[in-house]
């Protein structure tokens, strides 16, 4: 534990570590990437298996970082039930960049490492656009409703694109994530859109239909994540830093209704009333969610 050392001293060393974790994994993708284009099964089985330890290995080493910068006191509940060996859709409430570091440290070999869908144009960002690639991130092609109005033949062609892109997981294991909300809370935020809730902001549903008509038949369940920081909400900075003391998080298995899966969102307006009103429903517990939250672990 480095609690001793100022907190700007603790946050460029975990900086350094974070940075040196990357670039020497990312070298080692870069290689496993020759092997990825080659038209055989089994190396194709072999390295997505490499590339998915490879993916752990890097959570495993920024946990220890984490672990070295900070005793974080860790609260968690509904873990029981998740396992390793089936394909989930995960989402949760959004605070801050550091949601994805605490979902990855907790979910580490519990299931599959998260893969987010991601705009096909990413895969051009420099290094990075290269690494998602070779994990096999899903690369998603979405038109603009302007477009489609000016090329209706491409109708329906962005989820045919997507449905081909996941059928490389149809004999995997495979942990997706989608962040309802789309963005991080803020006040500001909160209230531009005059949400509803306390703690949330407007929940998106289209990214989670999306996925479910996508691949809804391989996925066990959806995992519906809360998270509450009794000291308030983190930036990267104080994380580097060890400032991140408490981190409480609930895990809610759902069974998702068979009724909302090969839906198509964009074009079934009745399916889109009512899917957006089971998300509302989910969305109005979570909220309950966190009031129970914040007064069984307040502010520190």
């Amino acid at each position: 534990m480095l609690d001793f050392l100022p907190a700007a001293v603790r946050g460029v060393i975990a900086s350094l570590l974070l940075a040196l974790n990357t670039i020497l994994l990312c070298s080692f993708l870069f290689c496993v990437a020759i092997f990825k284009v080659l038209p055989f099964a089994l190396t194709q089985r072999f390295t997505r298996w490499l590339m998915s330890h490879t993916h752990e290995a890097w959570i495993s080493n920024n946990k220890a970082w984490m672990d070295l910068v900070c005793r974080t006191r860790w609260h968690l509940s509904g873990l029981e039930s998740l396992d390793y060996r089936h394909s989930y859709l995960i989402t949760s409430n959004h605070q801050s960049w550091v949601d994805i570091m605490v979902l990855q440290y907790v979910l580490n070999r519990r299931i599959q490492p998260l893969k987010f869908f991601l705009k096909q144009e990413l895969i051009w960002v420099p290094v990075i656009g290269l690494a998602w690639w070779t994990l096999g991130f899903p690369f998603m092609k979405r038109y603009s409703k302007a477009y489609l109005e000016k090329h209706p033949e491409k109708k329906g062609k962005d989820l045919e694109t997507t449905r081909k892109t996941c059928a490389k997981f149809r004999h995997d294991s495979v942990g997706i994530f989608n962040f309802v909300e789309g963005t991080r809370f803020t006040e500001g935020k909160h209230t531009q859109q005059k949400s509803p809730f306390k703690y949330l902001l407007k929940a998106k549903a289209g990214g989670i239909a999306f996925v479910l008509d996508a691949m809804g038949e391989q996925l066990e369940s959806i995992v519906n994540v809360t998270i509450h920081y009794p000291g308030g909400r983190p930036g990267y900075w104080d994380l580097l830093c060890g400032n991140v003391k408490d981190v409480v998080v609930h895990f809610q298995e759902l069974k998702i209704p068979p009724e909302f899966i090969g839906k198509n969102y964009d074009q079934d307006g009745e399916y889109r009333v009512q899917f957006q009103g089971w998300i509302n429903q989910l969305w109005l517990d979570k909220d309950a969610l966190l009031e129970q939250m914040h007064r069984e672990y307040p502010a520190k």
